[in-house]
């Protein structure tokens, strides 16, 4: 359980795509009031792999449309597959990480209220980190499915690169990306075997059977 902190914000960060063939890695990170009001989802929000494809949309557009309203923040992130091939898994989510972090720190007053790092409570799923100069984070194993906040990072980096999938899938129509989103399925090994890879497998994940 979470120890109160005196934060006027929390952040939650966490990340989909660690372990696909194909396509990037997708960070995001969400800015909430402390006193938000999590009811407003009307069901329980969970980690995004434990949620239908049509739950975490609607998570999502409820997010977009209090984002638009200036309600909450959040910002998104993706590493392609040949920077995970040139720099590796870790650094890339170092990267998609303080890329997040660096869109929020730009981002105008909302809510009546400067949304400063400084005043907020970093929470992160697994063993993500942010970077060492924000002092007030907490890293939680299996945070998507502790801290809403954190679950709520998750839909929106699941949704985002979901999307990103089946747009690559109109390019890429040989390899069923939009049913597989990348990972290693039958059918995405047995499309590989057929085709052989293409310009958005990663070389470092045995794409090449």
């Amino acid at each position: 359980m979470l120890k109160k902190v005196k934060s006027q914000f929390m952040v939650g960060i966490d990340e989909v795509g660690r372990g696909p063939l194909a396509g990037p890695i997708t960070l995001a990170s969400i800015c909430l009031p402390d006193n938000f009001q999590f009811s407003i989802f009307n069901f329980l929000i969970k980690d995004s792999k434990k949620l239908s494809k049509e739950r975490r949309n609607e998570v999502f557009k409820i997010c977009q449309k209090l984002k638009k309203e200036g309600k909450i923040y959040y910002a998104v992130s993706s590493i392609r597959h040949s920077s995970i091939d040139k720099y590796g898994l870790a650094k890339c989510i170092k990267k998609g990480i303080e890329r997040c972090l660096n869109k929020m720190q730009s981002t105008p007053t909302w809510v009546g209220v400067d949304c400063a790092l400084s005043q907020a409570l970093i929470l992160l799923d697994g063993g993500l980190k942010a970077p060492a100069k924000y002092k007030d984070q907490k890293t939680i194993i299996k945070g998507d499915e502790k801290v809403k906040i954190i679950a709520l990072a998750s839909i929106i980096a699941k949704v985002s690169r979901d999307r990103h999938m089946r747009r690559l899938a109109k390019k890429f129509p040989d390899y069923g990306f939009e049913i597989h989103k990348g990972y290693g399925t039958k059918l995405h090994l047995d499309m590989i075997k057929k085709h052989g890879p293409c310009e958005i497998h990663r070389k470092t994940f045995g794409s090449r059977p």
